[in-house]
């Protein structure tokens, strides 16, 4: 086969849960609530095993059998089991903190000769719905006095039900075709009740009598928002293949048309929604497509039509081992390769599928390289990429293909991609600065799940300057501005370093001509590391010193810095000249002057600073001498020796 590791980026989790697959004794059950698969032999007499996503989940007990169990489902702490044998009623079992059964089973029947229970969800641990076909049964359990009571009851003709545990929300399906809606949320012994609404059905279905079913019908949270996901089987007129519509639904007002996906493809159909992405498989082309709603798609003014993000493609092949039919070599265990898009494939939302009669339940999970290659618009791919879970590697490696001579992208492309990614930067540190001044933090942006800093652009991205020499200098640097510009429209603080790197590429290829006019211009910010770094380049470009001693001038902050370089350059006099225009002739180390003075080896020139020490000194106490703390003994004994005893000046008399 092609290359199984980078041609498909929809795969079936490494580890799926194993549990016996159904046969004559054996039924198994999913609990999508708890992520819990029930596999439950002869009725549970022989025993029930319930796995979990780890193994660690795994739970085995024996029941009474009192006929076929229907649905079986733990409470969402796992102290409560409760068993549906009868259309009439039921059975609860408590559990200790050891997962031992107290054997006392107790029952609950609903209300109403001709009611049957079509049923039931656990929405709290002691809270269950009953979905009857007259409507909704809403208990609380007692568990140590084994009884319920009836917190409210709704009456509705129900046809079926979605349940959506991570939302508390539960969606009942009316009317003659099945396809009035009826969203009810729950809380804690609360029911509320959302304004209905009416799923349009085509024209072709609407006139053969064809309901709306419960398996084209399931509930996602997509981007933070919660939507009910409808699979239309018959198009539109005029358009091709089925079609998956959203109605996002709305706590205030009726749930609202706002996508439709075109699948262009007619069969069966299954949903799962991945990274929020809805995958769509197909079984008669065994092939998977995404469809993503935060990228743009067509739009009629109400609602917003979408094409596949890339081309169909297969599951990644996933193999099994199993028990093989022949002992050959010792071996008891093949490999096998798994049946794709079989026709015992069941899918729970979010994201799992399960084979009953292989016994696996994998999670769909989703690979983001081999997409990389699928999107050619870059600004696109890094829109799709910001609302990936985990996606920085994959992002800071595009970043870096855009600039390197392989495939290197415009700078209108570039531009773009780095104004997304700084839009980002900006929203996360606007948020940190409001969470340090201890405001509530602000809610994220679901579609926005990475933040690339300026710490991984240079490291990660902008490194390929250095890795890859066939990258011309002019390209480099005008990235680079580009850069700086988007942050600094992002109102984000440029760090040092890539100023940095600017002027070591100018420098590097003598563009000293175009580094003084940044410089001069500020496209480059002021800052000490950078006046510094253009101090150091004084050897192989002299105006390099005055420039980062204006630059340190202009800081106002770095007094000490402009100092030390004076003193460096032997420029007493300038620094003299310096320390008196900032008012800090005070606080200066005079002995720091009167070394350097006197390590030019000018007689006059140390004469001049010392003479000015001595006048500073009298300003500050009255005294022209230096205090034993300033430890200038050596430099006035040297004063001596050049100009003699009389030149020092005199000592002022007190008034």
């Amino acid at each position: 086969m092609a290359d199984e590791e980078g041609s498909f980026y929809i795969e079936l989790c490494k580890n799926p849960i194993r549990f016996d697959p159904v046969d004559k004794v054996t039924n198994v059950f999913y609990d999508d609530a708890n992520k819990q698969v029930f596999t439950v032999r002869s009725g549970g007499a022989v025993g029930v095993v319930v796995k979990g996503p780890s193994e660690k989940d795994t739970i085995t007990f024996r029941m009474e059998s009192r006929g076929d169990v229907s649905s079986i489902k733990f409470s969402p702490d796992r102290r409560i089991l409760a068993v549906q044998r009868s259309p009439k009623s039921v059975e609860f079992v408590n559990f200790n903190e050891d997962m031992t059964t107290d054997q006392l089973e107790y029952s609950q029947t609903c209300k109403g000769k001709s009611t049957i229970v079509s049923g039931f969800v656990w929405t709290s641990p002691i809270e269950i719905v009953f979905i009857t076909d007259h409507g909704i049964e809403f208990y609380q359990i007692t568990p140590e006095r084994r009884t319920l009571k009836c917190l409210k009851t709704i009456n509705i003709s129900v046809c079926w039900f979605v349940w959506l545990m991570e939302s508390s929300c539960l969606l009942l399906a009316s009317g003659t075709q099945g396809n009035q809606l009826n969203p009810f949320f729950f809380r804690p012994s609360i029911i509320t009740k959302l304004t209905k609404f009416e799923v349009d059905l085509p024209s072709h279905q609407k006139s053969t009598k064809q309901p709306l079913l419960e398996r084209d019908v399931s509930m996602a949270n997509i981007y933070g928002q919660l939507y009910v996901i409808v699979l239309r089987h018959q198009p539109r007129p005029g358009s091709v293949g089925a079609e998956i519509v959203l109605y996002q639904i709305h706590r205030d007002v009726a749930a609202r048309k706002t996508d439709i996906m075109r699948l262009e493809l007619s069969g069966r159909f299954a949903i799962n929604v991945v990274n929020n992405l809805i995958v769509v498989h197909h079984q008669a082309s065994r092939t998977s497509v995404i469809f993503d709603i935060n990228l743009d798609g067509e739009s009629d003014g109400f609602v917003r039509y979408h094409h596949p993000v890339v081309s169909p493609l297969p599951i990644r092949p996933f193999r099994l081992m199993l028990p093989s039919l022949g002992i050959q070599g010792g071996q008891t265990k093949m490999e096998y390769n798994c049946e794709l898009y079989s026709a015992n494939w069941v899918v729970f939302q979010p994201n799992v599928i399960i084979d009953a009669k292989l016994g696996c339940s994998w999670y769909v999970e989703l690979k983001l390289e081999p997409i990389v290659t699928m999107i050619p618009d870059k600004h696109v791919l890094a829109k799709f990429l910001l609302a990936r879970d985990d996606s920085k590697r994959v992002i800071l490696n595009v970043c870096r293909s855009m600039l390197s001579s392989e495939s290197q992208a415009t700078l209108s492309t570039i531009s773009k991609v780095l104004d997304m990614l700084n839009k980002v930067y900006q929203d996360y540190l606007n948020s940190e600065i409001h969470v340090l001044a201890g405001d509530p933090p602000s809610k994220p942006d679901p579609a926005m799940k990475v933040v690339i800093d300026q710490s991984d652009m240079y490291t990660h991205v902008f490194s390929v300057f250095e890795d890859n020499k066939s990258i011309k200098y002019k390209f480099m640097v005008a990235v680079l501005i580009e850069y700086i510009r988007s942050l600094s429209e992002n109102n984000i603080t440029v760090q040092h370093y890539l100023y940095e790197l600017i002027i070591n590429i100018l420098v590097h290829n003598n563009c000293f001509y175009q580094l003084h006019q940044f410089l001069q211009y500020h496209v480059l910010q002021d800052s000490k590391p950078l006046a510094c770094l253009m101090l150091s380049l004084e050897s192989v470009y002299p105006p390099a010193h005055q420039l980062a001693l204006d630059m340190l001038k202009r800081l106002s902050t770095a007094n000490e810095e402009i100092i030390e370089v004076l003193l460096s350059k032997q420029q007493l006099l300038p620094a003299l000249r310096f320390i008196r225009s900032v008012n800090i002739v005070d606080a200066v180390s005079s002995r720091k002057f009167l070394e350097a003075a006197m390590n030019t080896d000018d007689a006059m020139l140390f004469y001049t600073v010392f003479k000015f020490f001595e006048q500073r000194n009298v300003k500050i106490r009255g005294n022209p001498r230096f205090q034993r703390g300033e430890h200038c003994e050596m430099y006035v004994k040297h004063f001596e020796g050049l100009f003699g005893t009389d030149a020092l000046a005199e000592m002022v008399a007190a008034s």
